[in-house]
């Protein structure tokens, strides 16, 4: 491990976030990040895809952008295009699209675009940690919109809109994952995204559609993406193949108007997304994406299962969730006795690893007996014995009682 005895401390710039720890390895019982399926990653798909394209077009290789353009791979866009009509009711083209290294740098390049230290956005009062943390440390302030089954609350975002405008300001956008929410997993319905749009309009304020999570829905039906349903090309949409395929591809996309795209290309300075990864997508997704969607979410439904079961089995009453209807992620609320970020330490000390709801939440307080976990990534004894490893510390630490009025889903069933 390199060492060094030069004083570097006082030539970091002001403001940065604290630094990393060194990694140590994943939990044996992980129940964190967006981590998905590895038996259901298309490895021998993926293979296949990646030995017919760069057969065809690897030379391109020699070229940034595979002369394909700034936007991405042409391919990729076209696929994205056909795929947004089909699923999401969104008409555009390949040119309203543009490829970018996961939906965290469309999140970047959209800040970067719109925001500046000052500036308020509204957000979901759950949402997703990345969007958070991003707009804190760009020093923003952040409206945070309580949530219902039915995703962002309309009334509440009215009165933070009219409130904004007697106070002489005015949101810089509405960020929503409306269809799969995370952490919460609700889907918005379309009458309530009518009303949102409306809103939008009423106040000039454009919507930022966060469509990450969106092609993991159990039924496989969703409403139409908020995009699809403006008139007027107030919303900017966003998506990933880091759910859909695999996260550490790392390709994301932003669907915009030219006014949009021609200012994110100005601030996209990396010579470009990973050209291999574009390429491999496109030539596997054309044929399979559909079939491959299908599998995986009968197998994380098959998970989500086993988790909520198990949930039901080691707390009882005192683990309370909503079922989602798709998604990787369980929302879940201990007693308000329990403190998450000290079981997050303890569970972790006893090999399970949670995500603690004050990371993916506006309102601290409000979460600090919740926690986010992820059922994609652990095997389903994986989700069984690391929920009762849990449950353990949660009784230990917390005097949490043992399967408080208990009854299991099964049970229930039977």
């Amino acid at each position: 491990m390199a060492s060094t005895t030069f004083d570097y401390a006082p030539l970091f710039k002001p403001g940065l976030p604290a630094p990393a720890v060194r990694w140590t390895g994943l939990a044996k019982y992980n129940f964190i990040g967006g981590n998905n399926d590895a038996a259901q990653v298309p490895v021998d798909g993926l293979i296949a895809a990646s030995t017919a394209v760069l057969k065809r077009e690897g030379h391109a290789l020699a070229t940034y952008g595979l002369a394909h353009g700034p936007q991405g791979y042409r391919p990729l866009r076209d696929f994205l295009a056909q795929k947004l009509k089909r699923d999401a009711a969104i008409a555009c083209s390949a040119d309203d699209i543009l490829i970018t290294s996961g939906s965290l740098q469309v999140i970047d390049l959209v800040n970067g675009v719109f925001l500046t230290r000052g500036d308020t956005a509204i957000i979901e009062q759950e949402c997703y940690q990345g969007s958070i943390n991003r707009l804190t440390r760009l020093g923003v302030n952040t409206v945070g919109i309580p949530l219902d089954s039915d995703g962002m609350r309309m009334d509440l975002l009215s009165n933070a809109l009219d409130d904004l405008k007697q106070r002489g300001g005015r949101a810089k956008y509405i960020y929503t994952i409306p269809t799969v929410q995370n952490p919460t997993g609700s889907i918005m319905p379309e009458v309530r995204r009518a009303e949102l749009l409306k809103l939008s309009a009423a106040h000039s304020v454009p919507v930022f559609e966060d469509d990450c999570y969106a092609d993991l829905i159990w039924d496989g039906k969703r409403p139409p993406a908020i995009y699809a349903m403006s008139q007027s090309g107030s919303v900017v949409h966003i998506g990933s193949f880091s759910k859909s395929i695999a996260p550490a591809l790392r390709v994301g996309y932003i669907v915009a108007g030219w006014d949009v795209l021609s200012r994110a290309l100005a601030i996209k300075t990396d010579a470009g997304s990973g050209a291999l990864e574009q390429m491999v997508l496109a030539e596997y997704c054309a044929p399979h994406f559909a079939s491959h969607i299908s599998e995986l979410s009968r197998g994380l439904r098959v998970k989500l299962d086993a988790l909520m079961d198990a949930l039901n089995e080691q707390f009882g009453t005192s683990a309370e969730f909503e079922e989602p209807p798709g998604g990787i992620f369980l929302w879940v609320k201990l007693p308000d006795t329990v403190d998450i970020v000290k079981l997050y330490q303890a569970a972790l000390k006893a090999g399970v690893a949670i995500n603690p709801g004050p990371d993916w939440s506006v309102n601290k307080e409000r979460s600090r007996s919740r926690m986010r976990l992820c059922f994609g990534s652990p095997t389903l004894d994986e989700i069984r014995e690391g929920v009762a490893v849990l449950a353990e510390v949660c009784r230990t630490e917390f005097g949490v009682p043992t399967r408080s009025a208990n009854v299991t889903r099964a049970a229930a069933r039977s």
